[in-house]
């Protein structure tokens, strides 16, 4: 399972590296778009985890670019504030395979995780 992360917050990035680690998974974490679109070109990944609260985030480009260096389209799961629910709503518009309010996401982590990580069917 190998995964991507665009996150600035280091103490939950560090929760999600702890818990891919417990799961036998590699997450990358990324601080930038650019820097998060280096490491997939590097290794396409299987998913990718990106905070909808990331400072001057455009969700529909970096989703554009994703399908553009990427062999085929990681599964993009996005989280953010559950007060945004405007915010949430753009994210699903925009493709995201999965958005969750953040506490949903931090529930599910361990649980749910090697599925976000694993490429989609028949896009392997």
């Amino acid at each position: 399972m190998n995964g991507l992360m665009l996150c600035r917050d280091l103490l939950f990035a560090s929760k999600v590296l702890g818990a891919a680690s417990a799961l036998g998974a590699r997450v990358r974490v990324a601080r930038d778009v650019e820097g998060l679109l280096t490491l997939a070109r590097e290794s396409p990944p299987g998913g990718v985890l990106i905070d909808l609260h990331h400072p001057g985030l455009d969700l529909v480009g970096l989703l554009t670019s994703l399908r553009d260096v990427c062999p085929a389209m990681p599964r993009t799961i996005a989280f953010g504030s559950h007060v945004d629910a405007e915010l949430l709503r753009a994210a699903r518009e925009a493709g995201c395979a999965l958005v969750l309010p953040r506490s949903a996401f931090s529930e599910r982590l361990a649980t749910d995780l090697p599925q976000w990580l694993e490429p989609r069917q028949g896009q392997e």
